[in-house]
């Protein structure tokens, strides 16, 4: 059985931190439309890695803070995010086996999933139309991902959790 690190908790937030300032933050002037959601992209990482550690509720706590800091109705993210966390559990054994491909399809059905779900709860609070604007962070997000997983992987394996 492997040794738990005591500071995996640390990372955890560190990561989460990193990716709530990489949300609220214009990269590039003109090119917010396509901000992924990394706190998202940062959720579905870790647990599918750790599921057992990083599970449902962190992730409905981290859309809280989302929520609160994004300035959007409460609950939203925190909906969305246990949602991305559960199935990426659910499913942590066979998307380890896939190549980071066929990973990215699975990123992107959730957060083609998680998207309208947003446009729904927005669609309910006053008639929205969609935009094409409105799907970008969804196709950024899946062509991120193996950055993301690259980096965040780097970052487990050289602070050695398990």
């Amino acid at each position: 059985m492997p040794s738990h690190s005591p500071s995996a908790p640390l990372y955890f937030i560190a990561t989460l931190a990193c990716a709530m300032i990489l949300r609220i933050m214009d990269l590039f002037p003109g090119t917010v439309e396509f901000n992924p959601d990394w706190i998202a992209l940062v959720l579905i990482y870790w647990s599918i890695a750790l599921p057992e550690r990083f599970g449902v509720f962190t992730a409905f706590t981290a859309g809280l803070l989302t929520d609160v800091l994004t300035s959007h109705l409460l609950g939203q993210y925190a909906l969305i995010y246990a949602l991305y966390s559960y199935f990426s559990i659910r499913q942590h054994r066979r998307l380890r086996q896939f190549p980071l491909i066929q990973q990215c399809v699975f990123v992107f059905f959730c957060l083609l999933g998680g998207q309208s779900l947003i446009f729904g709860m927005e669609s309910m609070q006053a008639a929205n139309r969609l935009p094409l604007s409105f799907w970008y962070p969804v196709l950024t997000g899946a062509l991120l991902w193996p950055l993301v997983f690259s980096a965040l992987r780097a970052i487990r394996v050289l602070a050695r959790i398990s």
